[in-house]
This record gives C-alpha cells, structure tokens and sequence, in this order.
C-alpha cells in the first residue's frame, strides 16, 4: 500500500470551540493506482494534500486518525523523515502553474534546484531536464529551459511542473486541479501525460478535481467529499454510472451534456458552508442544501453503508433512492437570420507587431492574433466563440469592446460606425456593450463596497443621481443575479467566487445593455456555480432580450447556452453557424478535433484520443 487514511480527522479552534474540518476521512491508495478526490471548493479536497505535506495553517491540527505512506507514519513522524520523502518519493502538481514557478528564475535554474534536492550532479543536469521535457512532450526543451515562466503558455508551464514531478520517479504524485482553466485540448494532452508517466513509472496516483466527468476517465476509484466528510467512494466506473448520494447525483446532473437533449440544469441553492457554520449543522452536513433532504438528515450524522462491494455511500436509504426532479427542455431560438443586427464587424484583423531590435529593425513577421473575419451579432442572440488558449478569442473580444484597435475592417454598432476610439463612439459602446471578465477577482477592487461596485457606472452623473436612488438600484442588480440584497455592504473578499462573478456581471447589467461580452467567465468554477450562473444568463436573455458573445473553451457550456457558434483557430474563423448543426456534423478537421478532446459522458469511448496535437 501507497497511501493509507483512517479516520482522519483535521480540526480547528473557532471561539474557543474545536470544529472538524475534515472528518473520519478514509482511503487506501495502491501502486499504479488513480484516487480522485471531487467536490466543490472548500470540500477539504486541497485539505488532504496539506496533511501529506505537513504544510497545515497554524490554525489547523490533525487531531485524530493516521495517515501511513509506505509503511510510515507521515503525520507523527520525525520532519527529517518528511524532508526526505517530499520532492524524491512524493511529489505534487499544483494548481496553477504561473503561481508555483518562479518569475524571475528560469526553467532551467528552477529545474536546477528540483535536481539538486534529488542529488542529482550538476554535470548530468541539463542531460535529465532536456529528457524529462522531451517525456512531457515539449518538442523544444532547450528554449523552454532558457525561457522564464511568463515567456511560456499555461499548458507548457504545467508540463514543466510534471516533468519536475516524476523525473525521480516518485512512489506519490498529489495532482491539484492540474487541468483546471485550461483549453480542452490541452487538458487531454495533459491527462495522457499524467496517465502514461504514472503507467510506466508504477506510480500511485491522487487526483483532485471538481470535475466528476473527468474523475470519471482518468480514475480507478472516487472519492467524493462534502464539507469536509466523505459522502461517497468506491469504483469510478460505478459511482459515475450510479451515483447514489444526493451530492454525487447533483454534481453529476450540473456538468451540461455534449449530446442528448438539452435540459435545464438543476443547481444547489446556496453555498458549501464555511467553517464556521459546520457546528451548527447537527445532522449529514449536506442537509441544508439536499434536494431530497428529511428530519433523519437534519438530527443524525448518516454513517458510511457498504451497498455493494467497495463501494460506499453516506446517506439514509430513503434520500438515497429518492426520485430526482424532471428538469425543463431548453430550446434555443433560431434568430441568425431574422434578428435585429446590433453589432456587425467586417473584415477584422489585429496583427502585432514584432519589437524593434537595437539596430531600429523588426525582429520577425510579429502575430496575427486576429485574421480578417466578419461577425454578426443580434438582438437577443448568444454566440458561442471557441478555440484553443491563443486562437484569438480573446483578442476578438478587446477588439469589439474597443480596448485594442483593429488593424483592418469595420466594427458597427445598430448601423453606427465604432471602429475609432473617439469620445463619442466609446460612450455608445459603454451604453450599448458590457464586458464580464473572467477573473471577478483581479476584475473586482477590494476597496471597495457591493453596492459601489455595482453602481459604478453611475459615478459619472453623481449630480443627478442620489445615494438612496444609488443604493437601491444595488439591491435591485443584486435580486435580478440571485444575490441578496444584504450583500451591498460587503466587500470581494467576503464573498465566495460565484457572489464575485454574479457581482461582475450585475455591474455589467447596470446600465441595461443590449448586448454583454463574457470573457471565460465560468472556467474554473465549481461545476454547481457555474450551473447557476448560466442558468442566471438564460433567465437574462428571457427577462431583458439581451445579446451575448459568449467566449468559452468548454464545448458543452457552449451548447448549453448559445445558438450558434464561432470556432477560431490561429486567429481565423474556421468554421461557424448553428450550435446543434455543428456539434451533430461538423466540417473542419479542427472543429472535429475539438470535440473529440472533449472528455465523452460515455465512460466506454477511449479517451483521451491517441492524437490531441491540433
């Protein structure tokens, strides 16, 4: 055995009283073998790889159970025997790659140092990077080596991270969300890296992800967590074809479908609570947000019931099997050819050129991150725009919104010319188009109130508008995004990242556009957050008739929400028109490519595919 839990138990001091917050967390993790631990964010996923790296907050303690690897007390054993296992016999994959490597070191020192931990001579080094890379697939390693992390895409820095991971060949590797944000296809080269590196070294593997689709494929067994306890664990296969705990079923039914009809998706009301709200819950922790929810739930903590062989649930018999609501069909109105034109560009390109070297000269051909194309948008129409990490997806958008100037063509705005950035055509486009970012983070200033930051836009005619008419149209954004009018007074960092993003686009809706351009607004999140915001933007569409130029790499987000698409590759449109039309015959290898790097609902396609180069 890899890695053994049990009864692991994880607490902290709130007001003087002790709160669980992981509770009796049990697995045992084999050789060659894939764990994956799903759930929202604040499940206590992240949690568990902290007890592996005995890297706990001050605050936190492990205050029962044990955690043994190969044999070895991890959690009571001596720090030297930690430090000597961490990097060599257990490594990790962080999250997020830019974040985990050094801005200002290069690939090559940073490797360096990994190598040096694991004894490796300095005259052997650049023989072992050039080899770990060329393993991950990155087809110019001396240039990656000689390159600093911001020099580099999302996906290679990851790869570099992965590389790092396994060159010593550890027994452990803890992967963090390592394919969260990123394009579909390179999260499929990502996962066939991971997979064939873990296959041919024999190493185990733990696997932590939100997504229960992808858990589904890359794992052999699932283990589901909710605040902190596990609801569900057993084999990934039977889990994600039958899931029984209301939780496991919810997450399932909030991934929309590639296929199939289009249905509503069901959403849990609320949040995960935090913390602090864990010892007001005396009963299953998930019985305030349970669909199917009775009195037992509320007063008794369920126990863990074997209901076949390996395969394990936390829940009483009766929520269990529970007949789930039948959920609306959606269906999307063709309007391409009769809707009002509101915006239409012609002929739009933006090449960058390449910087000038100390001779005055051009040091290449620059890019073009936007090759002429035509787009039309209409009144009350969603278009989907998708396309890899760097097809020009989001170069379009700063093109439209008049953050970055065209090269060539024509933008126009109800028949009106936008194409400059004078006075006048930059007040019509902040009356007419609203952008959603996709960080509400960074998009959002911590300074500054709710209520401020909704009614921002109204800064401009203070004069006019009071306090109280101010406030008031805050809680009115607020009630129309599902946010609580209470909320006004609170700042970014008292909200969770679905409040953030619901305050990002009620800020967008503040001055009633007719037409909202969403930049990735939903990647990263929660699959239950983001079934609640696409479900707010279709009740949107019907409340306000608005437009929306929805720029995603998830295909089936895209299906969900548009009726047509745009599929961009290397700055050229290469194939558009009705969503349903292209999804069930599409027409460009690339398009088809797309698709097919799309993790199937159907567990018995292979995937990922042999080939996720496009």
């Amino acid at each position: 055995m890899v890695l053994q839990a049990r009864n692991l138990t994880v607490s902290m001091q709130v007001n003087g009283e002790q709160i669980d917050v992981l509770r009796d967390v049990s697995f045992d993790l084999q050789p060659g073998k894939v764990l994956g631990l799903v759930g929202e964010s604040g499940a206590g996923k992240s949690m568990i790889g902290r007890v592996i790296s005995r890297n706990l907050p001050k605050q936190f303690a492990v205050t029962n159970g044990s955690l043994v690897f190969e044999g070895r007390d991890i959690i009571h054993g001596a720090d030297t025997l930690l430090a000597s296992l961490l990097g060599k016999r257990i490594a990790f994959v962080p999250q997020e790659p830019l974040t985990a490597l050094n801005p200002l070191m290069t690939i090559a020192q940073q490797f360096g140092e990994h190598l040096d931990r694991n004894g490796v001579a300095h005259a052997h080094q650049l023989e072992w990077m050039i080899n770990a890379l060329q393993e991950v697939r990155l087809l110019d390693p001396k240039r990656v080596l000689s390159s600093y992390p911001f020099q580099l895409s999302g996906g290679m820095c990851q790869r570099v991270l992965i590389a790092m991971a396994f060159i010593s060949q550890p027994a452990l590797v803890v992967a963090d969300e390592p394919t969260t944000a990123l394009d579909v296809s390179t999260q499929a080269t990502i996962v066939q890296i991971i997979r064939r590196l873990q296959k041919d070294h024999g190493t185990a593997l733990l696997f932590i992800t939100h997504d229960l689709r992808l858990a589904a494929h890359v794992c052999d067994h699932i283990l589901v967590l909710y605040a902190g306890e596990v609801v569900e664990r057993g084999p990934a296969r039977a889990i994600s074809k039958d899931p029984q705990h209301p939780y496991t079923r919810a997450l399932q039914a909030a991934n929309p479908s590639l296929d199939g009809p289009l249905t509503r998706l069901p959403s849990l009301p609320d949040n995960m609570p935090g913390i602090s709200g864990f010892s007001a819950i005396k009963g299953c922790r998930f019985g305030p947000r349970c669909p199917v929810g009775d009195s037992i739930c509320c007063n008794a903590v369920p126990q863990l019931r074997e209901i076949a062989p390996g395969h394990w649930v936390r829940c009483s018999p009766a929520c269990q099997h529970a007949e789930p609501s039948t959920a609306p069909l959606i269906e999307h109105a063709a309007i391409r050819d009769n809707g009002a034109v509101i915006l239409n560009a012609t002929g739009l390109s933006k090449h960058y050129e390449s910087p000038r070297n100390w001779l005055g000269r051009r040091d290449g051909p620059g890019l073009h991150a936007v090759r002429p194309m035509d787009f039309t948008v209409r009144a009350g129409e969603f278009v989907g725009v998708v396309g890899e990490s760097g097809s020009g997806k989001s170069t379009l958008a700063r093109l439209l919104m008049g953050l970055e100037k065209p090269s060539t063509g024509q933008i126009s705005l109800d028949g009106r010319d936008i194409t400059d950035t004078s006075q006048q055509t930059t007040q019509l486009r902040l009356d007419t188009l609203q952008m959603v970012f996709q960080d509400p983070q960074s998009a959002l200033n911590p300074r500054r109130s709710v209520e401020d930051l909704v009614t921002q836009v109204m800064e401009s005619h203070l004069k006019a508008v009071t306090p109280e008419a101010r406030r008031q149209r805050a809680q009115d954004l607020l009630r129309e995004t599902g946010l609580s009018p209470e909320l006004i007074h609170r700042y970014p960092s008292q909200l969770s990242g679905g409040q953030k993003q619901r305050v990002n686009i009620a800020r967008a809706l503040c001055v009633t556009p007719r037409l909202l351009i969403a930049d990735e607004i939903v990647s990263g999140l929660d699959v239950s957050v983001q079934a609640q915001i696409l479900n707010l933007l279709l009740d949107l569409k019907a409340q306000r008739q608005i437009a929306l130029v929805f720029i995603s790499h998830d295909l089936s987000v895209v299906r969900y929400l548009c009726s047509s698409m745009v599929v961009m590759r290397h700055g050229k449109v290469v194939e558009q028109g009705p969503t349903e039309q292209i999804f069930s015959n599409p027409q460009h290898a690339y398009t088809k490519a797309l698709f097919a790097a799309a993790p199937p609902a159907d567990l018995d396609c292979v995937w990922p595919p042999e080939q996720t180069s496009l």
